[in-house]
């Protein structure tokens, strides 16, 4: 009889904009998995809107999987993506600890920063214990200003050439990733993603479809995870989940939607499915 695969996805619960939880649970689903949520802190909307909810779930995260454990639950898939604080990463890391075994495909998302920038809740700290997900990792999604955090390259404006993004992932690759996607690199007129595994190194590259959606990473580490889960190969995923985003940003511009609310994934779900 046929086991249904489960993945738990530890991040953010916002109930309105398009991100984190509120992607990965529909996301995951329609990929044919179940999707087990502990959420890393509850907000009305995600904080890039003026005003918003808060509610820091830090201090109720162990006491919540906790019951998990006596339920004896493990995971064919764990997917990790904000974290506030250091604690919360290195809750992180006992989860793992606690419900993977030798055939649970591990995520780590290491949302930090953009454009050359970390975002206003991280700090050096967080940022040492994020590097310390990445051994424990099977996959890691980090965008490129991420991606020079984690190696103490300093981020610069402009075009990377191949061999500088290539010396960043096996830089990462020596921290002990072993599946590495790069993503959000500009050059010309194109986006790309870099990919590099044990056999391979690749840089993808797709024309710009649209505006700068919040939520998009979000959705694309979710098929990835999934993806990985489902035992498809890393870089049909990463093609796959790069074609997905693009189609939902088309869309999203066609719909008129705020880019502060997402991308409406929901109007071709049916594609993942």
């Amino acid at each position: 009889m046929k086991k249904q695969k489960r993945i738990a996805v530890i991040n953010d619960f916002s109930g309105f904009g398009r991100c984190s939880l509120t992607v990965s649970i529909p996301i995951i689903s329609a990929m044919k998995i179940q999707c087990c949520a502990v959420p890393t802190a509850i907000l009305s909307n995600h904080t890039g809107y003026d005003d918003y909810f808060f509610d820091d779930y830090t201090d109720k995260m162990q006491a919540y999987y906790m019951k998990w454990e006596k339920l004896g639950l493990k995971f064919d898939g764990i997917y990790t993506g904000f974290l506030g604080s250091e604690k919360q990463a290195k809750i992180v890391e006992d989860f793992i600890e606690r419900f993977s075994d030798e055939n649970t495909v591990v995520t780590v998302d290491p949302v930090m920063g953009d454009n050359g920038k970390t975002y206003a809740t991280i700090d050096s700290k967080l940022c040492s214990e994020v590097k310390n997900l990445i051994p424990v990792s099977d996959i890691i999604t980090p965008n490129l200003t991420e991606a020079c955090i984690l190696t103490d390259i300093e981020y610069h404006e402009g075009d990377y050439d191949i061999h500088e993004i290539e010396n960043i992932a096996r830089k990462l690759k020596y921290l002990g990733a072993k599946n590495i996607v790069i993503t959000g690199i500009q050059k010309n007129d194109n986006i790309c993603n870099f990919i590099l595994t044990d056999d391979k190194s690749k840089l993808l590259e797709y024309p710009v479809t649209g505006s700068s959606h919040a939520g998009t990473g979000d959705v694309f580490a979710s098929i990835i995870s999934a993806d990985a889960v489902n035992g498809i190969d890393f870089e049909k995923s990463v093609k796959k989940s790069a074609e997905f985003v693009s189609k939902c940003v088309e869309l999203s511009d066609k719909m008129n939607i705020p880019v502060q609310d997402g991308v409406c994934f929901e109007e071709i779900l049916d594609l993942l499915m």
